[in-house]
């Protein structure tokens, strides 16, 4: 359920900054965020799928727009595409946590809490901006097109990734609804026990229904692009297999206590997840047309 039509900027902001910020110390496991090669694949592999190839020589100065917990700026850093990054997001506690895995990883990326809207950087600083399902919590877009545009040099590139589909969500609703139906059995086949106290009841986490603004159609991500003027806009879709799984696995999971699911299980739906990503890159993917998919990449540069 996204945030509601006639909701303020100010107050999807102020939704976004508390719910990332309760969400923070637990959005890793949440989420299966792994900062190892399947991490590094996983980024390296959209960064294909939204430019054709990886990059020669990497991107020397990378700014990433809603970095959460560093998924993106961390694994782009460790397989050498970026070179040096800078991290902003709206939450300060994120932005804590990717500095957490910052430095046990030891990489170093410099932080800064921002709005996309009001990006606090000189014009021509970047020759990289990019993101990851972070479009959609963006209150004015197209104000936002234009900082990312404003930041960029001339022949710098733009790159969003992970941004739901019209259509994913509702390729999301029929798993999720089938495992909460399904829940009971699976708990007591894998001897998990009874239903999980609700894990969201706090205030905080009761904010994540509104923390989603848009849902996009290719043609909506094309028209953000070419109206700030970048040119060579690009869209792509993914994970449509891997999509119903994976919310299949995270509804049935989120019914019971952490610590009653046993690896084996953990282990069979990651695995399982990843043989269905590859699927979809290798014979959905370049098949169909990305509005069938849940997720949306979209690519662009600023012209010279």
């Amino acid at each position: 359920m996204p945030a509601s039509p006639s909701a303020s900027p100010d107050h999807i902001k102020d939704v976004n900054w508390r719910y990332h910020d309760a969400a923070a110390h637990t959005y890793d496991s949440k989420w299966g965020i792994d900062f190892g090669p399947v991490g590094q694949d996983q980024v390296e592999a959209k960064i294909v799928k939204a430019l054709g190839s990886v990059p020669v020589e990497p991107f020397s100065d990378a700014l990433e727009i809603g970095a959460g917990t560093g998924y993106f700026s961390l694994n782009l850093l460790q397989a050498g595409v970026i070179a040096k990054a800078t991290a902003t997001d709206i939450s300060p506690g994120m932005l804590e946590a990717l500095q957490a895995n910052a430095t046990e990883l030891k990489l170093e990326v410099r932080t800064v809490r921002a709005e996309a809207e009001l990006l606090p950087f000189e014009a021509d600083s970047f020759d990289l901006v990019f993101g990851h399902a972070v479009l959609h919590h963006i209150p004015d877009l197209t104000k936002a097109f234009g900082e990312f545009h404003r930041v960029l040099r001339p022949g710098g590139t733009m790159i969003f990734c992970g941004e739901p589909s019209r259509y994913g969500d509702l390729l999301a609703a029929l798993p999720k609804r089938t495992a909460r139906l399904a829940a009971p059995l699976w708990r007591r086949l894998i001897g998990a026990g009874k239903l999980r106290a609700d894990p969201d009841a706090d205030e905080g986490h009761a904010l994540e229904p509104e923390v989603d603004v848009h849902a996009f159609s290719p043609g909506d991500l094309r028209r953000l692009a070419k109206d700030a003027d970048f040119g060579n806009v690009k869209v792509r879709g993914e994970e449509m297999l891997a999509n119903v799984h994976g919310w299949t696995m995270r509804s049935l999971e989120a019914t019971a206590e952490p610590e009653d699911v046993p690896m084996g299980w953990r282990k069979f739906a990651f695995r399982s997840y990843i043989v269905l990503q590859k699927l979809d890159t290798r014979l959905l993917e370049p098949r169909l047309p990305p509005e069938l998919f849940y997720n949306l990449l979209v690519s662009a540069t600023k012209p010279r």
